[in-house]
């Protein structure tokens, strides 16, 4: 009979522990990143009445009559379902559509890591991405090493040199001898300063064929023409009668001489190659334009700029926008992973850590090797459903109310027994 009290109490032991954990869950139902726990429970030991029998001669087999003695503790388990997604805009505000944690540390070493799906970042005065509490974001630099999100706000772009001009448009077929179309294209030297490049086509006296010749070059800072005067020879265009360029050359170059900058990407061959391969003779107006184009490795004009905002991709890749149009990368986030996410401890902050049974992290980058992709602008929210919560909470309850009217009537059974000797 005292069997049946003592089983009633880890009854109650265990049910309570339960409801900790649900009113745990319950609690952090709006908790950014947070994963819900989930109690199974399992008896503790059965006392052995009377052990089992094998068939003998003409009798049966014997089952086992055995005694329980109450339950404990099964498991406690962190489930790592997705949580939903919740729209921010913000652009430090990442959410992980997939497998994997993000890193984080406040070690200078970065020995001492901790995991999250906890995405709300924001920015340190140092630029450095960091959680709520200040830890930093890791991510892998070039050398594929740990390094820390950083995100200089004070981070210029080098300006860069034109190297090539084309020219795209059409030449009036209509136009009569020695008449003139003039125009221009801007270029950047290897400092950034500005040229206003003339150019000038002069119609032939054969009907199919132009002149094309570079009248001078301006700098616009000063209004004056590059002096000593770039070289370059006259060009001749020649289409055919569909109005399409037959010439056998279609490019040419501008040299300069005595600047102090350059154009291309030869300091000592300071040049400008112009090609007029694009250009046709229709019976159209004159729209000749000249544009400043990238070379065969992507080098084209443009002026120093500074950092006006960045974003990051589905792969981690955080791309920083400058005013000269640029954009180049600041960071490369990194992911972990682990063979048993369940074997990861709960360390608070939205924080885990590694122990013996979640295995050693794979780190890699997002949206690669199995881990997910970055969804900029969107945290993932707690996975506790509530409608499960409070079906758990009601068995719960009403298995504490059955365990604690055993013990109730266990002991009414007591009380009778012992007055039965007065």
């Amino acid at each position: 009979m005292m069997r049946s009290m003592y089983s009633g109490v880890s009854g109650l032991r265990v049910h309570q522990l339960k409801m900790d954990v649900i009113g745990n869950n319950i609690a952090n139902v709006n908790t950014i990143g947070y994963k819900r726990s989930q109690v199974t429970f399992q008896e503790v030991f059965s006392q052995v009445v009377k052990g089992a029998g094998a068939p003998q001669g003409g009798r049966g087999g014997t089952n086992p009559q055995q005694i329980g003695l109450g339950l404990k503790i099964g498991s406690i388990n962190t489930i790592f379902s997705k949580g939903a997604s919740q729209r921010t805009d913000n652009p430090t505000d990442l959410m992980i559509d997939g497998e994997g944690f993000f890193m984080v540390t406040d070690d200078p070493k970065y020995e001492n890591i901790y995991y999250t799906r906890a995405g709300n970042f924001v920015l340190d005065k140092e630029g450095y991405l960091v959680t709520p509490d200040g830890f930093k974001v890791l991510g892998i630099n070039e050398s594929g090493e740990y390094a820390p999100i950083k995100i200089n706000r004070s981070e210029t772009a080098p300006p860069s040199a034109s190297t090539t001009i084309e020219f795209i448009g059409n030449l009036d077929s209509r136009m009569q001898a020695n008449d003139e179309f003039l125009t221009d294209t801007i270029v950047k030297d290897s400092l950034g300063n500005s040229y206003k490049v003339n150019f000038k086509f002069t119609k032939a006296t054969n009907a199919n064929e132009w002149d094309l010749d570079v009248v001078n070059v301006i700098d616009l800072a000063t209004g004056n023409a590059v002096n000593p005067a770039p070289t370059s020879s006259t060009q001749k265009l020649t289409f055919d009668s569909s109005g399409f360029l037959n010439s056998a050359t279609k490019t040419f170059e501008i040299t300069f001489t005595g600047m102090p900058t350059y154009f291309g990407s030869d300091s000592g061959n300071s040049k400008l190659v112009v090609d007029f391969s694009k250009i046709t003779q229709f019976a159209n107006e004159n729209d000749v334009k000249g544009f400043d184009v990238p070379d065969q490795n992507g080098q084209y004009g443009k002026s120093a700029g500074s950092l006006t905002g960045f974003a990051v991709d589905a792969s981690g890749v955080i791309t920083g926008s400058f005013t000269n149009g640029e954009k180049k990368p600041l960071g490369q986030l990194a992911l972990a992973k682990f063979d048993n996410p369940m074997g990861l401890q709960k360390v608070g902050s939205n924080f885990f850590e590694s122990t013996p049974n979640s295995g050693e992290p794979q780190i890699g980058k997002p949206s690669s090797s199995g881990f997910g992709s970055i969804n900029p602008g969107a945290l993932e929210m707690s996975n506790v459903d509530l409608s499960m919560e409070f079906t758990e909470m009601i068995t719960t309850q009403r298995g504490f109310q059955a365990n604690s009217r055993v013990i109730t009537t266990t002991d009414e059974m007591l009380q009778e027994l012992v007055n039965m000797k007065r």
